[in-house]
């Protein structure tokens, strides 16, 4: 058994451009989807280009063209989703039932990879309106794969770094605060940071791996598992210096929502089931689930402190 070839949709986004480059360093042979309606976004063409030169192919195909879209996968084993799903970007999860469809049309894919990459959507069927949309179209998605019998693997990969750890969990801002840090409720929940190159790395190992067929994988390195006052713990010694703290109680933190547009009330809502439910943490992993850092011990995953220093 040779390594599947992969292709990638989304592969210019924000997983999506580590995903290929992660392929390719595994040594699959990778595809990346080029959607002709990419127009005169000339950093997206100028980033497709970039892959071409490290080795990647370019498929031209349109989720508008349902037969370009079966040429595509029919030429690969495995297809890794990557569009986005976040409010503040563009969210667009449902389009991914037109590849579903392409997927079982074209009959020889031994796994998908839609787009998930966050929250597990499978534990949040009480989440908080509006922000359970993002929930509730995943499992559509998931429902749709499981229809058309396609052998599947859902990546959980908990709080991205680049939003969530090196503004210390901050909302509206990318950078740690310099004088004071909000701390929801005691600071106290266990949360999972993940550094984005390493959920590529992870991402792509399962696909070869008949231990991750039809199943979560959730990324869950133990010494990435912190409390929100374990990470300001981590920057204030990397700065040397004490940031205030503000403890905001729940109900607090609920009413902000009130005059936020919708973007930033999905944010509060899944900010308040990750900090102050706990929702990354408050679970055992079971049956048909596994846990990438115990699958793949080689991965030399960064640490929170690494990670955060480069924004001393």
């Amino acid at each position: 058994m040779g390594k599947s070839k992969v292709l990638v949709v989304g592969g210019t986004g924000y997983i999506g451009r580590r995903i290929v480059k992660a392929s390719l360093a595994q040594g699959h042979e990778t595809y990346v989807l080029q959607r002709p309606d990419i127009g005169l976004d000339i950093d997206k063409l100028q980033m497709l280009l970039s892959f071409k030169k490290q080795g990647a192919h370019l498929i031209e195909a349109s989720f508008a063209d349902h037969r370009s879209l079966v040429e595509a996968v029919k030429r690969v084993d495995v297809v890794i989703c990557t569009i986005s799903g976040v409010h503040f970007r563009s969210h667009n999860i449902l389009m991914q039932l037109k590849l579903v469809d392409a997927i079982r049309e074209a009959g020889n894919v031994k796994r998908f990879l839609p787009s998930e990459f966050g929250i597990d959507p499978a534990r949040m069927e009480n989440a908080l309106e509006p922000g359970r949309v993002t929930f509730d179209e995943k499992m559509v998605v998931r429902r749709a794969i499981q229809e058309a019998k396609i052998p599947f693997t859902y990546v959980s990969a908990n709080c991205f770094a680049g939003y969530f750890a090196g503004n210390l969990s901050q909302m509206g801002t990318l950078l740690p605060p310099k004088e004071k840090v909000c701390i929801y409720g005691d600071g106290k929940v266990k949360v999972v940071f993940m550094d984005e190159d390493d959920i590529a790395t992870y991402t792509i190992k399962t696909i070869d791996d008949p231990r991750t067929i039809n199943k979560t994988v959730y990324l869950r390195p133990p010494e990435n598992i912190l409390t929100q006052r374990q990470l300001v713990e981590i920057w204030e010694k990397l700065a040397g210096k004490q940031l205030e703290k503000v403890h905001i109680p729940n109900d607090q933190f609920l009413a902000t929502m009130k005059e936020m547009d919708y973007a930033g009330q999905v944010g509060v809502g899944h900010f308040h089931h990750i900090f102050y439910e706990g929702c990354l943490t408050n679970f055992e992993i079971g049956e048909g689930q596994e846990e990438a850092s115990k699958l793949y011990p080689e991965v030399k995953y960064t640490r929170m402190d690494d990670y955060l220093k480069q924004y001393l």
